[in-house]
């Protein structure tokens, strides 16, 4: 039974978010206690960035054509867990970037071939909520590693990232929940054309290049990491110099409240993109950004930003479940989903390549309240390019024959 195989993907989910977690909105805590700068934390978080830049294309291309999918994302989870012990053991310059090149290219390839396990497992008529539960699991691992880590943080902030090394050897013990029947009788569940049945091939991969709503959805998401990307690492980097040793229960705080969020309305969101369409939902992830920098510009205040940073629940919720349900949409005639899925992230991490240092270098010269209203207009900008030009990606399916 499918059921099995899914249950243990929703802990997969959960295991892999506590991971990045713990190896992501920490480390700029951990490397500015060891007297990295703005602009050294912000190179080193685009490092990572770039390396899964690089990644993407042949990772996406990498999973479409990989038999066993399941090794796929065990050798990347094995990727960022080295990286996070790498870290943690040697926190000197060197050694980070090198860790920081590993784990952005690990990751690159471990969020697609999720996804496309996912897409395997599901059926296509369920596949906006099969998506919200993704995300709700994942959301809730990254509450689990936040609550934890914010607590061992006050004794330790190396802690944070042996707990992601444990956090990875979980999820390759989850991993082999995922029984390899179920993915084999994964054509029985979806329509998808990136699913190899009947010897049907996909469709050149150059046709993704022209198609417009790819191109549309992909330009939107460079706008939102570039505001995005910088906005919490920018944040955090200010709550080490204002709350001392608490800087890690502020940052915990700050990832727990806007995941119980995205927790809570991940499934409801599947649902709506299910019966009232992928707009609604795309046109509130989009949003909440930019409103949540002009928050952050208006007051410093560590306690009241952590309140502010519940809008980014709803961003959460929204992207957790649009990005690789818009793909599936669009793909779901020519195949090629993991490569579209690889083409929007590479896009999006040119944004975000850009926004780390670009909002380093203005949050050491001009202040954090200059950057966060630059952040916030690169925000809207994205909001604005979806609500003039992405069109409604939904269209009606029928059950398969066959189920």
């Amino acid at each position: 039974m499918a059921d099995r195989s899914l249950s243990a993907l929703s802990g997969l989910n959960l295991a892999v978010a506590g991971m990045q977690t713990a190896l992501g909105a920490f480390l700029p805590v951990f490397l500015g206690t060891r007297g990295w700068s703005h602009a050294e934390i912000g190179f080193a978080l685009s490092l990572a960035t770039a390396s899964a830049m690089v990644a993407q294309i042949p990772g996406g291309a990498l999973v479409d054509a990989a038999p066993h999918k399941r090794i796929v994302v065990a050798a990347c989870v094995t990727a960022v867990a080295l990286a996070a012990l790498a870290i943690a053991s040697f926190p000197s310059h060197i050694p980070v970037l090198a860790a920081q090149i590993l784990q952005g290219m690990a990751s690159a390839i471990l969020i697609p071939a999720i996804a496309a396990i996912t897409l395997v497992l599901s059926r296509h008529d369920a596949l906006g909520e099969r998506f919200g539960k993704n995300t709700s699991f994942a959301a809730l691992g990254s509450m689990l590693a936040a609550a934890f880590i914010g607590a061992v943080g006050i004794l330790s902030h190396r802690a944070t990232l042996f707990a992601a090394v444990a956090m990875g050897l979980i999820a390759l013990l989850i991993l082999g929940g995922i029984h390899g029947t179920d993915i084999a009788a994964g054509p029985r569940l979806t329509r998808h054309r990136s699913i190899r049945r009947q010897g049907q091939p996909p469709s050149p991969w150059h046709d993704l290049t022209r198609d417009p709503a790819l191109l549309i959805f992909a330009g939107a998401m460079a706008l939102f990491q570039l505001g995005n990307a910088a906005l919490l690492p920018i944040a955090a980097k200010g709550w080490t110099s204002l709350s001392g040793g608490h800087a890690d229960l502020i940052v915990a705080a700050a990832i727990i409240l806007p995941q119980a969020l995205v927790a809570i309305l991940s499934p409801k969101f599947g649902r709506i993109a299910e019966s009232h369409g992928r707009r609604l939902v795309l046109l509130l992830g989009f949003g909440a950004m930019p409103l949540r920098a002009l928050l952050f510009a208006l007051d410093g205040n560590p306690y009241l930003m952590v309140a502010w940073q519940a809008l980014d629940g709803i961003t959460g919720a929204a992207f957790g479940v649009m990005i690789p349900l818009v793909i599936a949409d669009i793909t779901h005639r020519t195949g090629r989903f993991n490569l579209a899925m690889g083409m929007v992230a590479l896009v999006g991490g040119i944004g975000a390549v850009l926004g780390n240092p670009i909002a380093g270098v203005l949050a050491d010269r001009l202040g954090e309240t200059a950057t966060f209203v630059a952040l916030a207009t690169a925000g809207a900008a994205g909001f604005l390019v979806i609500a003039r030009w992405m069109p409604e990606t939904r269209e009606d399916f029928d059950p398969p024959a066959e189920v």
